[in-house]
């Protein structure tokens, strides 16, 4: 069972925050596409663009989102970024391109999800949502409200992705929340997101119900609080394996730029969140940064192999 991985690579310069694509044929050893250069390009916004998503349409085709941001515009001559000034003033707007076969892709185009008090719209995710046949966009933003200095999850809801439902309020906490990811197995969601203090690291939740109350899993708290520096992962995302194993991966962040990256953690079957660290067990080119994977077909695997291997 192949797979491909969107994402972008931490560089100091502009084309590490594009889009990249890398394929394994396992879910194991991944290969960079296009000799590890961007597949696609930001020409609108802030020119880059970071924790990209992938979807495939049940229709047909495929959306790719992102943020609206490129950190490297950003930086002093000392390479410091001023995030509080960024959570203020970020962008309002999600790019997006769409595809039918992942070779050929719309322009970049930038959604506006309908309201100006937003300080940010950070690592848009997408889930289907079956019971209601549409896609939920949840997303990290501040607001206005509180002068920008509390993040949370917010959501909304397309059919289409051209025309989209008032955003609203989908998950917050006392503390600040970021990098939501939800997943459904087995008629429960699974909501990963990273906790910004008290503590400082990435949970895990459960519901019955999409839109909550999620019930915090104290275990996976507990796992996380083993980790040396729990506080510097982020953006978590799982894919199932071929083996039938659950794979987490969290975005490394507190080491030099160039030995960040996914860092992967096992479990024995989907919905079983007793992770174990894995790293001897996966190959990368690089450190993927803030994206997502998804199952392709042999013959797309193949084919995104002779246009970019």
């Amino acid at each position: 069972m192949p797979y491909l991985f969107v994402h972008f690579r931490e560089k100091l310069t502009v084309d590490g925050e594009q889009v990249h694509f890398a394929v394994s044929g396992d879910g194991y050893h991944w290969q960079a596409l296009n000799g590890g250069r961007p597949i696609l390009t930001c020409d609108k916004g802030d020119g880059g663009c970071r924790d990209i998503e992938i979807v495939r349409l049940n229709e047909g085709g495929f959306v790719l989102i992102a943020t609206d941001l490129c950190i490297v515009r950003h930086m002093d001559e000392n390479h410091n970024v001023d995030w509080k000034q960024l959570n203020h003033c970020g962008s309002k707007y999600l790019s997006l391109w769409r595809s039918d076969d992942l070779f050929s892709f719309s322009d970049q185009e930038l959604v506006f999800l309908g309201r100006n008090d937003f300080g940010c719209l950070w690592a848009p995710e997408v889930f289907y949502d079956e019971n209601n046949e549409e896609y939920l966009i949840h997303w990290g933003s501040t607001v206005h409200e509180d002068d920008f200095n509390h993040m949370s999850i917010y959501c909304c809801a397309t059919k289409d992705f051209r025309t989209f439902t008032e955003p609203r309020l989908f998950f917050t906490k006392e503390n600040e929340i970021l990098d939501s990811h939800l997943v459904k197995h087995d008629g429960v969601y699974h909501l990963f997101y990273k906790n910004s203090s008290n503590p400082s690291m990435n949970l895990h939740a459960t519901s019955d119900n999409m839109y909550g109350p999620y019930q915090n899993d104290e275990s996976f708290r507990r796992l996380m609080e083993a980790l040396p520096q729990p506080g510097a992962y982020e953006a978590p995302t799982t894919l199932v394996l071929p083996d039938g194993r659950w794979c987490l991966m969290l975005d490394f962040f507190g080491c030099e730029k160039e030995k960040m990256g996914y860092v992967p953690f096992l479990s024995e079957h989907v919905g079983s969140v007793t992770f174990t660290r894995a790293d001897e067990a996966f190959s990368f080119p690089y450190g993927f940064k803030h994206g997502h994977a998804i199952e392709i077909t042999n013959e797309e695997y193949e084919a995104l192999l002779r246009k970019y291997g």
